[in-house]
């Protein structure tokens, strides 16, 4: 599926490839909406109408993932709601052995994530991923997400790494376009982001090669 031995630098997103992305399906799906419709004196369903609305706004862009924004936008502490949950942040089951393996196969290990700064703090305060990663960053760092291509240009002017021996590994497979767009070499989808639904079909992975359990990969990285 990959060529191990012509990667020596991996790029890793979090939620949904490291993380389980049922806490943010959760928080956004079903803790936001009841919060806000409790706080505005609404129904659960006009909630949830009006949350739709605005985050196809913001799709893909900085917003959407900036808690900043989406505490004055709906007048919610939206740091302080994700922590009313967090006992649902969870690591995948596969992901330290992956991780574990790619460090001893000597390769170069980036997590690059759109969560906001206060989130990805809270995630690795939970999960203690900064133990397994040499590197953690948030593109808010930069002002845009993974799904432009100025970032991945300045990512690569920060990292200096090579797209022909880089991986990079995502659920979206929006930013997965966006990778390949930028000349990534090696690509890697996750089918199975959220353990509380099934994994995604191959038609709907757009002929990206999968994971559902990266421990399956193992021996071919080590």
């Amino acid at each position: 599926m990959l060529n191990w031995e012509k990667i020596n630098f991996v790029i890793l997103d979090m939620d949904g490839t490291l993380l389980d992305l049922h806490f943010d399906n959760y928080f956004w799906q079903t803790h936001i909406p009841s919060k806000y419709a409790k706080a505005h004196n609404m129904s659960l369903k006009e909630a949830q109408e009006y949350l739709n609305i605005e985050t196809s706004k913001v799709s893909g862009k900085i917003e959407w993932y900036c808690l900043d924004y989406w505490t004055d936008k709906l007048d919610l502490p939206i740091v302080e709601l994700k922590k009313e949950i967090k006992h649902k942040i969870a690591l995948r089951p596969d992901s330290l052995p992956f991780l574990d393996a790619l460090r001893q196969a000597n390769k170069k290990v980036v997590l690059v994530t759109n969560a906001h700064p206060d989130s990805l703090s809270l995630k690795v305060e939970r999960t203690e991923l900064d133990k397994h990663i040499d590197l953690l960053i948030s593109t808010h760092n930069y002002g845009v997400t993974k799904e432009s291509q100025t970032l991945w240009q300045k990512l690569q002017a920060d990292l200096k790494f090579d797209n022909d021996t880089t991986l990079f590994v995502d659920d979206s497979l929006t930013i997965l376009d966006s990778a390949k767009k930028f000349g990534i070499k090696h690509l890697l989808s996750v089918a199975n982001p959220d353990s509380k639904l099934p994994a995604l079909s191959d038609v709907h992975l757009k002929g990206y090669p999968y994971i559902t359990d990266y421990r399956n990969i193992i021996n071919d990285i080590i």
